[in-house]
């Protein structure tokens, strides 16, 4: 399978990150991980990428990282369609005190403009 991780830097978006590379070391999955422009996390893009290298290194998971810069959500859902990939998974979601589910804008708008099948990592 063909799998897309967005990572924003965010807690759940790590949380992905730890999920994802986790199958793809039991799957085999063919993984890219994208490291997004997220103004929502304290994490700044550098030590992002830190993290995702460092992360795909103790697994021993070969996978592309690329940086996309710009408005997130219409990036991410661009590399998917020209990529063809099977899957997007992104960081996300959590309960409002009335027990709805919130996402944050790049997860909102990948849901709803993404071709591919999106996984929400919370």
């Amino acid at each position: 399978m063909r799998v897309l991780l967005g990572v924003g830097g965010t807690d759940d978006s790590v949380r992905a990150l730890e999920r994802t590379v986790d199958r793809a070391r039991e799957t085999g999955d063919d993984l890219v991980v994208a490291v997004l422009d997220n103004p929502g996390s304290d994490r700044a893009v550098d030590e992002v990428l830190r993290v995702v290298r460092t992360a795909l290194a103790d697994a021993g998971v070969a996978a592309d990282v690329r940086r996309l810069s710009g408005d997130a959500g219409p990036r991410l859902v661009e590399l998917a369609a020209r990529g063809g990939y099977d899957q997007i998974v992104l960081g996300g979601g959590q309960r409002s005190p009335m027990g709805k589910l919130t996402v944050g804008p790049i997860a909102e708008y990948v849901l709803l403009n993404g071709d591919a099948t999106v996984t929400l990592v919370r």
